[in-house]
């Protein structure tokens, strides 16, 4: 199914990449330090911010439908793949381009971004159904964490050098060419990354997926959830750390708003978040390949628990970057482990329907949680988001631990790899 051998280790190879030229772009395009930076210097105001947040899951849960479908009926996923991340990045390339248009009218910039931040987060849709169908699809359940964790390893702490220069880049050059100097290199990494899925190869005997309409991919998505009792469990475990990690920008705005958080400060939160990829990415591919999804899984709910408790007693700048670095490291451990917990659960012909289950039920929920937190931040402030962020991870692993460990050991219906 996965090739030859030697198609393996080329994959693995491509693979290992994908986390090199991903990572810098994450620190340079980052939702939770960069983006709110961008936005507060413009003037937005709490509600745009939120807003700006909400759309990386609202878009997400809009695209589904849609790229599950195209998912379904690929029968060459990597080139699809590939061609879609391409128009993703090349239309957010116009908005950089557009910047020195639109300088000196800040309330158009901020709509005018808040447009083309939805069409990039919309294509963000295709990422599960097809990234994780092409992960366990090309690459053996022992081929899929180590020497990829190395490479997302190694593209953190790129993205830590790209953080450290962020305040080089706004000392020496003027808003707002600073900006656009940080989104045109984010930009940049993301179309070498996108040429990457193009030259995968895809093995002809791989199981095709189940093709389905629109309408049909809409219908079984509740089948999804009804007929498989772990997968049920895992959404369950899961969508509470979704949930506590889709707040993660207010911690950058909590550092503005409550201890005047400067430029460079915004550097450093954004410097850690990949210090903390790299060093989650390091331990996250040995505990992959020794231990399973799961197991990475529940170790996200404890990080979520201490970030959100050092959060709540935080009372200076640092106490509050220590939290930060402990959410990103969980944040890190779940992004790389759900997708792969999830293709552990599902059929294998039915990977991207799983996939796109789990992604529209998290993204839903995570969106609405951050749109009802803006109106709280206004009147209670920031403490109940952070006892919102505990919560999330105490509930999470206990569901891991108490449910889905069980429910994985039963082996209810045969998983992508023989795990149900």
């Amino acid at each position: 199914m996965y090739g030859s051998q030697e198609d393996i280790k080329y994959n693995q190879k491509l693979f290992f990449v994908d986390g090199i030229t991903f990572m810098p772009s994450m620190a340079l395009l980052s939702a939770t330090a960069v983006v709110p930076f961008f936005l507060n210097h413009l003037g937005a105001s709490t509600f745009q911010i939120a807003l700006a947040t909400a759309m990386t899951m609202v878009c997400v849960f809009i695209s589904q439908p849609f790229f599950g479908f195209i998912a379904s009926r690929s029968a060459i996923m990597n080139k699809t793949f590939s061609k879609i991340l391409f128009i993703q990045r090349v239309s957010f390339l116009l908005f950089v381009l557009l910047i020195p248009v639109l300088s000196g009218h800040n309330a158009v910039m901020i709509n005018v971004f808040l447009v083309f931040w939805c069409v990039f987060n919309f294509f963000v849709g295709s990422y599960a159904v097809f990234f994780t169908p092409l992960i366990i699809k090309l690459l053996p359940p022992d081929k899929r964490g180590a020497l990829r964790g190395f490479g997302l390893a190694i593209g953190s702490l790129l993205g830590f050098g790209a953080s450290a220069l962020m305040p080089m880049i706004f000392r020496y050059i003027t808003f707002p060419y600073s900006y656009m100097v940080i989104l045109g290199l984010g930009i940049g990494f993301l179309l070498v990354n996108a040429t990457l899925f193009y030259l995968l190869r895809q093995s002809k005997d791989m199981e095709p997926n189940e093709p389905m309409s629109m309408g049909q991919y809409l219908k079984k998505m509740p089948e999804a959830v009804s007929e498989s009792p772990p997968f049920r469990a895992m959404i369950l475990a899961c969508v509470f750390v979704a949930i506590a990690n889709a707040v993660l920008p207010f911690y950058t705005l909590y550092g503005i708003r409550e201890f005047n958080a400067t430029e460079s400060h915004v550097a450093i939160f954004a410097g850690l978040a990949i210090l903390a990829g790299a060093v989650a990415h390091i331990f996250f591919g040995f505990l992959l390949d020794k231990f399973g999804a799961r197991v990475n899984a529940a170790i996200s709910a404890c990080l979520i628990i201490a970030a959100g408790a050092m959060a709540l007693i935080s009372s200076s700048l640092t106490l509050l970057f220590v939290s930060w670095f402990f959410a990103n490291v969980g944040q890190t451990f779940f992004m790389t482990s759900v997708s792969l917990l999830t293709g552990e659960i599902s059929p294998k012909a039915k990977i991207p329907l799983y996939a796109g289950v789990f992604t529209t039920i998290s993204t839903a929920l995570s969106a609405l949680i951050v749109l009802v937190i803006a109106p709280v931040l206004e009147n209670l402030g920031f403490i109940p988001v952070f006892a919102i962020v505990l919560a999330c991870g105490v509930i999470s692993l206990a569901i891991n631990v108490l449910v889905l460990r069980k429910r994985m050991a039963v082996g209810v219906g045969a998983g992508a790899d023989g795990v149900a």
